[in-house]
């Protein structure tokens, strides 16, 4: 229920804090003196827009603050859904600065403003005279029904899975989309990925080749050459190797007399070794090297392959090349994968589909029967608020495809008069009697869910007298149940509160601004006295009004 409101700088109101009671609390008030500013002020901290331009004081911002008295396991639910700490004194706050913006607050804890919107919605449910037109929303009727059908986990499931259903679907339908576009394009590059797989590229390998294809085209060049270092090394009578050996000669001749010319002879020996394998390896190098003709002919071949190749897709090198054919492999590979992924996902959709085509089932059997405890609860309430031939009627579609709610259409009727059709509310309630109407439907939604705390605002339009009478006893029914507010300008509906509360204005400093008070039980009767007569009430009319509070 909600404790304590507190109210700051809002429209006419500078301070304002109200404590409210269990049961029935009745607002009343003279026209304009605010009665709507108090509500619209709670609306804020249910998630309404709010607008700077009704602050009461332009320099300081707004700030709106409820203290809600919870007991309710399925609210304790509803918080930790949102991962806010959930206590029995809970607090919900709004603060809105002159720029427009605004910070929301559950228990402390920042939240954005669908938190706020979503935990206030399990909190307080506002009827007003200008609601009625929900109960022409496909939403709301559907709602009427799913509340008595005692289907609320079947039905959290059912949209759970639905969600995931069509997450499903539109993923397949992306993947499907891909895979088609992927798939136009299969066969060139399956082409492609041939074309280099066949070539059996390596890396290296043309670097290789080209270097053999230049010692194969100059080979007879390279023989000569060599054959000629090999003569002046070795073969002939003057060569390198001739001369050297008669230097030796020489050195070894004299040697004796000098320490440092038989070490140079030393020396010089080792670099006739060195000599006599050079010479050795290039009459090596000579005998390997031919003219291999049908080498050549290949290597020329290989090459123009990897010439052709990079030229075809304009790279440079075969470890360009290399990197091409992965990347089309990866491609044809992610293409059967996608085909797997789509047959797995296709599947899991059809099993999806017949699990949730069984719980819609379920779901169309539970309204099926709780249309019927409507419909009859309904028609008794209307009997209590002096429409003893109203009834509603509440009608059942089958649809053709799962949508979030099941497989369910659910329409409602209406008639107030014997021998009338029942027909859309739009085109046969007046206001008294959508009023009414709403009034029946709102109490039994209240006996079937948690809502803590359900507020009236002067849904009584358009009735009167004995009509009211009946009207205020409904309510205060409720109210032995819930907290209910109800603001009202019908003394009938009025008696019946627990408590009562007057809003007034006042002037200070040439300034109106407005207030609220409880009022004592002397106070009570000469306000629903003045409801009845208006101002100065007469003692008839204080005499009614205390026969009206019994």
């Amino acid at each position: 229920m909600l404790q304590k409101l507190s109210i700051r700088n809002y429209a006419l109101i500078d301070s304002l804090d109200i404590e409210f009671d269990q049961g029935l609390n009745i607002i009343t008030g003279e026209t304009g003196a605010g009665k709507s500013i108090i509500l619209g002020a709670l609306s804020l901290i249910l998630g309404q827009r709010a607008e700077s331009k009704y602050f009461f004081n332009q320099d300081k911002k707004c700030v709106i603050e409820g203290t809600f008295l919870l007991a309710d396991e399925q609210l304790k639910t509803a918080f930790e859904a949102n991962d806010l700490d959930f206590y029995k004194e809970s607090i919900l706050r709004r603060e809105i600065s002159m720029d427009g913006k605004s910070r929301s607050f559950v228990n402390d804890t920042p939240v954005n403003l669908a938190s706020l919107k979503l935990i206030g919605e399990q909190l307080i449910d506002i009827h007003s005279q200008h609601a009625t037109r929900e109960i022409n929303d496909a939403d709301f009727q559907l709602l009427i029904v799913d509340s008595l059908a005692d289907h609320g986990q079947l039905l959290t499931d059912y949209r759970t899975g639905f969600k995931q259903l069509k997450q499903d679907q539109q993923q397949l339908k992306e993947l499907t989309n891909k895979a088609n576009e992927a798939r136009s394009k299969q066969d060139y590059e399956q082409f492609l990925f041939n074309e280099l797989e066949q070539a059996s590229l390596k890396a290296g390998e043309q670097e290789e080749l080209e270097q053999e294809l230049e010692k194969l085209t100059h080979a007879e060049t390279i023989k000569r050459n060599l054959l000629v270092a090999t003569g002046l090394l070795e073969e002939n009578e003057t060569s390198a190797l001739a001369m050297l050996k008669e230097a030796g000669i020489q050195l070894q001749g004299i040697e004796k007399f000098d320490p440092a010319v038989a070490a140079l002879h030393i020396r010089l020996r080792s670099s006739i070794i060195e000599i006599k394998d050079i010479a050795q390896e290039i009459i090596s190098i000579e005998e390997g090297t031919l003219h291999h003709a049908e080498r050549l002919s290949f290597i020329e071949e290989r090459l123009a392959i990897f010439y052709n190749l990079q030229q075809k897709h304009r790279v440079a090198t075969n470890t360009d090349l290399l990197a091409i054919q992965e990347q089309l492999e990866t491609n044809l590979n992610q293409l059967l994968s996608s085909d797997e992924h789509i047959e797995q996902l296709t599947k899991a959709i059809s099993l999806l589909q017949t699990s949730l085509t069984k719980q819609a089932e379920k779901l169309s059997s539970n309204r099926k029967k709780a249309i019927q405890l409507v419909e009859t609860e309904t028609g008794k309430t209307l009997q209590q608020v002096g429409m003893s031939n109203a009834k509603i009627v509440l009608t059942q579609q089958a649809l053709t495809q799962l949508h979030k709610d099941g497989l369910d259409e659910i329409g409602l009727l209406f008639t107030a008069n014997a021998g009338q059709a029942p027909a859309p509310v739009s085109k046969v309630a007046s206001g008294g009697e959508l009023s009414r109407l709403m009034l029946a439907i709102k109490a039994l939604l209240a006996k079937h869910t948690s809502l803590p705390t359900l507020i009236f605002d002067e849904i009584d339009t358009g009735i009167s007298g004995e009509t009211a009478l009946k009207v205020g006893k409904v309510i205060a029914e409720l109210g032995k149940n819930m907290q209910i507010l109800s603001i009202t300008h019908l003394p009938q509906i009025a008696a019946k509160g627990h408590s009562h509360y007057f809003v007034h204005k006042k002037e200070t400093n040439d300034k109106t601004t407005t207030g609220i008070r409880k009022l004592t039980q002397e106070e009570r009767v000469h306000a629903i006295a003045e409801m009845l007569s208006g101002k100065n009430p007469g003692a008839s009319a204080l005499q009614n009004a205390k026969e009206l509070l019994g």
